[in-house]
């Protein structure tokens, strides 16, 4: 219904600017071409009288056709260039952009310029981590689970790994 109505009320707003068209028309041609008073001339006097009109109208036509010439012109001329952007655009394809890797101090250069020195060492900011705590940690998570199958069975067992954590914790 939406469009219904706003097809309509398009449909009125076209109608009026047509009638607004026509007006305007007819009230330039009033301006420009008043009506011709023939009524008590005489036959000379209508010939030279045509003979004017003859004149106006030759020297409208041949604007006229200047005008027309220059439109096509330029229509011509619009179609090439829009051909030679199509070609231009078909003929240099974009690149495969790729990822560039850079360090730091080529950024801070690039930045800052070649005539500061800054280096940033990111890595030694860097918390360190003792590789023989992880060695460790590594070697009793490792440890054969087939040993201690039957020793840790039952309450006994589990027992001996709770006393085993307490012990490590304190």
């Amino acid at each position: 219904m939406l469009k219904s109505l706003m097809a309509a009320k398009a449909k009125e707003d076209l109608e009026q600017e047509l009638v607004e068209k026509e007006e305007q028309k007819a009230k330039y041609l009033e301006e420009k071409s008043p009506p011709v008073q023939t009524s008590g001339l005489s036959l000379a006097e209508l010939q030279e009288l045509c003979e004017e009109l003859h004149t106006k109208i030759d020297v409208v036509d041949e604007e006229r056709y200047d005008i027309e010439a220059k439109v096509l012109h330029n229509t011509r001329e619009i179609k090439d260039l829009n051909i030679k952007v199509q070609d231009l655009r078909g003929k240099f394809k974009r690149p495969n952009l790729r990822r560039v890797r850079v360090s730091a101090d080529a950024i801070l250069r690039s930045l800052l310029g070649s005539k500061h020195k800054v280096s940033m060492d990111l890595r030694a900011n860097l918390k360190s981590v003792k590789k023989e705590d992880a060695e460790k940690e590594k070697t009793v998570e490792v440890s054969d689970w087939r040993k201690n199958v039957e020793a840790m069975s039952g309450m006994e067992g589990r027992k001996k790994m709770f006393d085993a954590a307490k012990g490590q914790n304190q």
